[in-house]
């Protein structure tokens, strides 16, 4: 390995106050395959060791395998090392499940608090709910940060209009070169109203980029 490797990835947004680096770890597909465990085991700690030291799942990745995985990936570390993020399914982000997701959530990934917890799309529990909840999962020091993801422009709007919804720190949205539709309207108004943008799949998952638009 070339030990002259800069390992200070820089943090270049903050979401609401914390800062986020400008790279990060996505969870999606791993914990999946047995087989291919320890390989991603690896990767996920070559990353970590390289500086890039977010690391994003939700409980919906491999019904909870991703965290499962993450989890061992991460043992023996500070826990000051890294930032976690993980998703809530729509229909388990009110008063009668998020709490024990958020629960199930922390025991699989070996860890007592989230530094963010999104709401992985709208579902059908009204939006309100679902910021009140957040808060106090803020307050009961479970989760650090809230935020959406998904989330259109008027999805947003209609999050700023609630009483603590403006405590959203971040969307996390589909954006690489083959989708680009966010820079119309939704991160001009992400930025303006000081909101982190996170883009998820910014390589096209590794490959579809470059065969759908060579």
């Amino acid at each position: 390995m070339n030990k002259s490797i800069d390992k200070s990835i820089p943090a270049t947004v903050s979401a609401n106050g914390m800062p986020l680096p400008a790279l990060g770890q996505g969870g999606w597909h791993i914990g999946e395959d047995p087989k291919k465990a320890q390989n991603e085991i690896d990767a996920l700690r070559l990353g970590l060791d390289l500086g890039i030291n977010l690391i994003d799942t939700a409980e919906m990745y491999g019904d909870g395998k991703s965290e499962e995985l993450i989890g061992k990936a991460l043992s023996g570390r500070h826990r000051e090392e890294y930032l976690l993020v993980s998703k809530v399914y729509p229909y388990h982000a009110g008063r009668e499940d998020i709490f024990k997701s958020c629960d199930a959530t922390l025991k699989r990934l070996k860890t007592d608090y989230l530094d963010l917890y999104l709401l992985h799309w709208r579902g059908s529990i009204p939006l309100s709910e679902t910021v009140e909840c957040m808060e106090k999962l803020v307050q009961s020091g479970k989760i650090r940060r809230w935020g959406v993801s998904n989330f259109d422009t008027s999805d947003m709007e209609e999050l700023w209009s609630l009483p603590g919804g403006r405590n959203c720190a971040v969307n996390q949205v589909l954006y690489n070169l083959g989708s680009r539709g966010i820079e119309y309207d939704l991160i001009p108004w992400l930025t303006s109203h000081h909101v982190a943008a996170i883009a998820y799949c910014p390589l096209a998952q590794a490959g579809t980029l470059r065969r759908t638009h060579r």
